[in-house]
């Protein structure tokens, strides 16, 4: 539902939209996301956090200090019933430079993934094979995505319940091929702010019908389990992204990050106390 205290170029609309500039200039300045001369591809699904993702650096490439060059990539991946008219048009108005790449990733999922479990793992692998393999065709030096703060402390417990591992989506990434740096400059932004801003642009919305309409992903389910955490205690989320932030290797217990074998040559020894009689 549409606030109407956030109609676009209001008190409130503004102060948000600060507030999202805000945060995301913080953190391209944090991990050095953009330089002087990129040619930054924005992955555009039609989702509300790739369409904010991009309007958001649209706005800060009008007035940052450096050049960079953008340019809106959308991977058609034949899914059926895909409104495929929505983006070029959207993008056209917009005049933002655009290309729109068609690879039937679709069928290959459907074709290999049993029903009724997760296709995401697939999707992912051949949506960042099709993306970065166009990168490289075409001079793009930094590829950027449309994660936030939720999708990270999301990954971060998925890694942990499922995957036995203390690991979540970095700020900035280089590729395994070493040829790619990805960048998530929303990083820093919780998805409320999205939510809220997605409908004051009322942004034309795509749903995905694959991983979208799933709604028995494990992700789902650590998503409800935050967003219980949230409402029980306020400020939970924020705690647990600063602690993503702030990691001791040492209170940990991972030896090849933290040289704990090694610890006796570190050790200072006491000196001996002389007793006067």
């Amino acid at each position: 539902m549409l606030d109407p205290t956030l109609k676009p170029n209001s008190n409130n609309f503004n102060k948000l939209q600060a507030q999202l500039r805000g945060a995301v200039g913080k953190a391209i300045d944090h991990y050095r996301m953009i330089a002087n001369g990129d040619r930054v591809m924005v992955c555009l699904s039609g989702g509300k956090d790739s369409y904010t993702l991009l309007d958001i650096l649209l706005s800060l490439q009008r007035s940052a200090p450096i050049h960079f060059e953008i340019l809106a990539v959308n991977l058609d991946q034949k899914q059926p019933g895909f409104p495929v008219e929505i983006l070029p048009q959207y993008l056209t108005d917009l005049k933002v430079p655009f290309r729109i790449i068609e690879q039937n990733t679709y069928s290959v999922v459907k074709r290999v993934i049993p029903e009724g479990k997760t296709m995401c793992g697939l999707c992912s692998r051949l949506r960042r094979g099709a993306l970065y393999r166009f990168a490289g065709e075409n001079g793009i030096t930094k590829i950027a995505l449309g994660h936030h703060r939720d999708d990270m402390i999301e990954t971060l417990f998925l890694n942990m319940f499922f995957g036995g591992k203390l690991k979540s989506m970095p700020p900035k990434l280089l590729s395994e091929d070493r040829r790619h740096i990805v960048i998530r400059p929303l990083a820093y932004v919780p998805e409320s702010l999205i939510s809220r801003y997605a409908t004051a642009c009322s942004f034309p919305i795509i749903p995905c019908t694959l991983c979208g309409s799933q709604d028995n992903m494990q992700r789902v389910a650590v998503k409800n389990m935050l967003r219980d955490w949230e409402l029980k205690f306020p400020g939970r989320m924020e705690s647990i992204f600063t602690s993503i932030c702030n990691v001791a290797g040492s209170q940990l217990a991972d030896a090849s990050l933290f040289d704990f074998a090694g610890l006796e040559a570190m050790q200072v020894m006491p000196h001996p106390v002389e007793i006067c009689i």
